[in-house]
């Protein structure tokens, strides 16, 4: 029988929810996303057969009938970690976890079974040899007697070994590098990662093995990859936080069996990420009292609450147009706030420099903030350094209103545990003045701030 010469044909993706095309666009019409086309080589004809993974042999059964009891857990030896997951990782369950070159995925991926000895771990390494991921080990700790390290990117060989080692839990390290046998494209691709990851999230639906999936992110900062990636996958998992820095935020992005207002927070060490239990250890002024120019902001994100310094520089321009600089915060709401501060209070920055900076290298989304950033704005004008012992929680108005921002209950209690015995909110946030040992100091607008601030 005479073999068909396979043909081939270019069509284009779009590389960010993963439509295809049969020529090039400069919008997807698909998400409406710019420049996002890419082209790839594609095979004609009959299509090999996909990965073959074993069927579980469940029937359709009546909705009525399904049992609705609690998921199975399994905890994987890090409480930060458990708690992100919603108390632990679901069994089944597909986890993708992203960040940027050296935050810390492989580190964490690599951590959690030396860490939890009595699982055993299949470590699927695509990127490193297996030597590579024995100096790390070594170089963590732990105890790696049941860590099964494998190195391959050829998911018909892992979903064999997978099938052997029978393992309680499995990490694939990372989505670009594996391939399957069945696309013809290369790995990486908009059709490989979304056969890849389809694979594992049937191999560990079937299995009930949990897998964890680690995958790149773009210079956007978004998940490498189709955005059906996401979609696939029953936990997104995201690393932030600066390289240059010590300290890492995990974040909970999609969460099918938890919330997704929940962060972890971890530290970069010699030998390894340390969990930190408090988050507010970022607070710790790395300079001696008196300091004008900083404001301590208690902020919340998801539902954990936690305070940090914001640090302001505000000085005569040099050239004709003055520098405006934040690192950790968006420089458009920090145009906003300065103009608010010109026009509402009558403080003239539009001939001066103004940089703000965010410690501890978080990037802040949080409008409660707003209130800090403006007083150590008008410290670092003014010359003027504001009490340790005082932090704040507000979002301000274009008109210069202060308003109430959400659970600032829990912000002053959090402060009063850390030994702060002011924090100033809006006049229209409605609890006790005297909170859990803290006084709560309420102001309507900025002018009102500035005179019982800097009295």
């Amino acid at each position: 029988m005479a073999t068909v010469a396979k043909k081939t044909k270019s069509l284009w993706f779009c590389s960010h929810c993963g439509n295809e095309y049969s020529k090039w666009m400069g919008r997807c019409p698909a998400c409406g996303e710019w420049n996002t086309m890419v082209e790839k080589e594609v095979v004609t004809g009959k299509r090999p057969a996909a990965v073959s993974v074993p069927g579980s042999g469940r029937k359709p059964q009546p909705l009525t009938e399904v049992s609705t009891s609690v998921e199975d857990r399994i905890s994987l030896g890090s409480a930060e970690v458990d708690r992100l997951l919603g108390g632990g990782i679901v069994q089944g369950s597909l986890v993708l976890m992203g960040g940027e070159p050296g935050i810390g995925k492989s580190t964490l991926s690599l951590q959690l079974p030396l860490h939890r000895p009595e699982l055993k771990t299949l470590y699927v390494t695509g990127e490193e040899s297996v030597k590579q991921v024995k100096m790390r080990a070594d170089r963590l700790g732990g105890d790696a007697s049941n860590c099964f390290i494998y190195s391959e990117t050829d998911m018909t060989s892992i979903l064999e070994e997978a099938q052997e080692v029978a393992p309680d839990l499995m990490i694939v390290d990372s989505v670009q590098t594996m391939y399957c046998p069945s696309v013809e494209s290369t790995a990486g691709s908009v059709s490989q990662i979304k056969e890849v990851a389809a694979t594992l999230l049937r191999f560990a639906k079937e299995s009930g093995i949990p897998v964890i999936l680690i995958g790149h992110i773009t210079k956007e900062g978004s998940i490498a990859g189709p955005k059906i990636l996401e979609h696939i996958v029953d936990v997104v998992l995201q690393f932030e936080g600066e390289n240059r820095g010590a300290y890492r935020v995990l974040r909970s992005i999609k969460n099918r069996f938890g919330s997704t207002a929940e962060l972890a927070v971890f530290e970069m060490t010699g030998t390894g990420l340390r969990e930190v239990a408090n988050p507010s250890e970022m607070l710790i002024p790395m300079h001696e009292e008196g300091l004008s120019g900083t404001a301590i902001c208690a902020m919340l994100d998801g539902n954990r609450p936690f305070l940090f310094e914001v640090q302001a520089l505000v000085s005569s321009a040099v050239y004709g147009t003055a520098q405006r600089s934040a690192t950790g915060f968006d420089v458009r709401r920090l145009n906003m706030l300065l103009a608010v501060l010109e026009r509402r209070a009558g403080f003239k920055l539009g001939q001066k420099d103004v940089f703000l900076n965010m410690a501890g290298g978080l990037r802040i989304t949080d409008p409660a903030c707003d209130l800090a950033v403006i007083c150590a704005v008008l410290s670092s004008n003014f010359d003027y350094s504001i009490p340790a012992n005082v932090c704040f929680a507000g979002e301000v108005g274009l008109s210069g209103e202060i308003r109430p921002v959400s659970q600032a209950e829990r912000r002053a209690v959090e402060a009063a545990r850390l030994g702060f015995k002011r924090i100033f909110v809006s006049s229209y946030t409605h609890f006790d003045r005297k909170r859990e040992g803290i006084e709560i100091v309420k102001v309507a607008d900025i002018p009102a701030l500035v005179r019982a601030l800097f009295k």
